[in-house]
């Protein structure tokens, strides 16, 4: 599929969030993840700011709508607006400082509470380049993120590694679950809309003729 057609068509759009606290390097993330370099001249999102990208997994060529939210806390009740139906969220800290760590458990609770219990979230410690004045260790963040059932992920929005594969996992496992019934992309507030009008139609018939059968009993 060309580039342009690419851009055009995609099967499923993806709302997702990027939280945690300031300085953190979350806008860095998103600029690394769709402009493919680091953002020099970063300084603190003020509010919240946007950025999309089709991206493939596994076949399927899925659009994200993704939401860089201000960790500062005077900006939290703006922030909080964007929550509302999200299928998927980064949750960053600094893996140089403690401080951005201890306050994952509140970033947690917001985006459980007011996106959707069944949000995707992956774990993300940003900042890997800096490794030497490491704060919080991978072994204490892999079990916080097993604990609080997130995935987990080490990134450098310096570097680029890891950035684009933290997306596409928590990408795979929104799919995953969609695939699996667990998510119905036709549920207000799932975050997740189909891309092609021509699938939702390909879709329905098949359900319609599944419940036919089920309604006979022949």
């Amino acid at each position: 599929m060309s580039q342009t057609a690419m851009s055009e068509t995609y099967d499923f759009l993806f709302k997702f969030l990027v939280i945690g606290n300031a300085g953190t390097g979350k806008s860095c993330l998103l600029h690394q993840f769709i402009e493919k370099k680091f953002k020099d001249d970063s300084n603190h999102t003020i509010g919240v700011e946007f950025g999309s990208k089709i991206i493939n997994v596994g076949g399927k060529y899925v659009k994200l709508q993704i939401w860089d939210t201000a960790g500062q806390e005077r900006f939290r009740s703006v922030t909080r607006s964007y929550y509302r139906g999200a299928a998927g969220a980064l949750l960053v800290y600094d893996i140089t400082s403690r401080e951005t760590y201890n306050a994952l458990t509140n970033w947690l609770t917001d985006a459980r509470m007011l996106a959707s219990q069944s949000i995707v979230i992956l774990l993300c410690g940003n900042k890997k380049d800096l490794d030497t004045d490491r704060e919080v260790t991978f072994l204490e963040a892999s079990r916080f993120a097993q604990e609080n059932e997130l995935m987990f992920l080490e990134t450098s929005a310096l570097t680029g590694e890891n950035v684009e594969e933290a997306f596409v996992q928590c990408a795979r496992k929104i799919l995953n679950r969609i695939e699996s019934g667990e998510l119905d992309p036709e549920r207000m507030g799932s975050g997740i809309q189909y891309g092609d009008a021509a699938l939702r139609q390909l879709r329905s018939p098949r359900r319609t003729q599944a419940v036919s059968v089920q309604e006979c009993g022949c």
